[in-house]
């Protein structure tokens, strides 16, 4: 499995990051296992073709007590076994990397306002 990990985080980042995921509705049934939703625009043709079965198509958060692990595999709610269950081109793993990171910078910046007082 091909996967993008972000480690050494503060306890306190991936707990926000947990509230975070939550609050997008992204929890899952597995403890520590979230959901990202794909944006439309980065799906392959064949999962474009599939969406009205298969979809929607979102890629597997993992948490740990100091690190983050993203699935870059992208998967279909709607059915478990499927050819549209596939990687995306490297260009759409990318914006989903940078979607993972936004969200972890901002939770960090919201973390250092709180403990020095200030806005960023």
């Amino acid at each position: 499995m091909r996967s993008y990990v972000i480690d050494e985080l503060a306890g306190s980042t991936v707990r926000h990051l947990q509230d975070r995921l939550t609050d997008m509705g992204g929890a899952s049934s597995v403890e520590k296992l979230f959901w990202l939703p794909v944006d439309q625009e980065l799906l392959t043709p064949i999962q474009c073709e599939h969406l009205p079965e298969c979809g929607p198509y979102k890629m597997a958060v993992e948490l740990k007590d100091e690190s983050v692990r993203l699935e870059l595999l992208v998967r279909a709610e709607g059915k478990l076994r499927c050819e549209c269950i596939c990687y995306l081109h490297p260009e759409a793993e990318r914006k989903m990397m940078n979607k993972l990171d936004t969200l972890i910078t901002a939770i960090q910046q919201d973390e250092l306002s709180v403990l020095f007082g200030v806005c960023c």
